[in-house]
């Protein structure tokens, strides 16, 4: 087993950890703050956007089974990269989208997809996911680990309102494989 490390910011962390838990190869999934300034920030302060931390999942995952490429392939379908002040119900700097790299060749990679993204034209609008050095990742507090297994209702709720859902099926099952976009009830 070959163990290595990926981090993403894709808006709301719940959603993230959902979107990943769904990939073979995933080791643990944390959710947590990446980015900001404020040592060992809580929920209550990075809510506030102060802090400059944006909510994110780190992924350590199993490199002989999944590449940091299909990773990198999963954040981009479950995000919207043009949204520069957020994702979809949540709004701030904390929800903003960000690659974070913690190696050169994961900073080629994600300048890679970004790159072929933009070239596309698939959006009307410029990318406004960053791409950047990986600092301290910080866990979230307990009660957010899993959110979408120990609160599955309260999730599906959160999930349905932020039209997320309708976003991806709009906007990725016309162009990519439409089995990644599934939104599947969670048990």
């Amino acid at each position: 087993m070959k163990e290595e490390i990926a981090i993403f910011a894709g808006g709301c962390f719940w959603g993230m950890e959902y979107a990943f838990s769904k990939i073979e190869g995933i080791i643990e999934i944390k959710v947590g703050y990446t980015g900001g300034t404020t040592q060992n920030p809580i929920y209550e302060e990075v809510s506030t956007g102060s802090t400059g931390h944006r909510e994110a999942v780190m992924l350590r995952y199993d490199a002989d089974v999944i590449t940091y490429e299909e990773l990198l392939e999963t954040f981009w379908k479950n995000i919207d990269p043009t949204d520069e002040n957020g994702q979809f119900l949540d709004r701030s700097s904390q929800y903003t989208t960000a690659i974070f790299y913690s190696t050169e060749k994961q900073r080629l990679l994600a300048e890679r997809t970004k790159e072929k993204l933009e070239k596309s034209k698939f959006f009307d609008k410029p990318i406004a996911t960053k791409i950047l050095p990986l600092g301290k990742f910080y866990p979230a507090e307990e009660y957010h680990q899993h959110y979408y297994l120990k609160y599955p209702t309260d999730f599906r709720m959160y999930r349905y309102l932020s039209k997320k859902t309708d976003f991806l099926k709009k906007i990725w099952q016309k162009r990519f494989d439409p089995k990644l976009n599934e939104d599947h009830d969670v048990h």
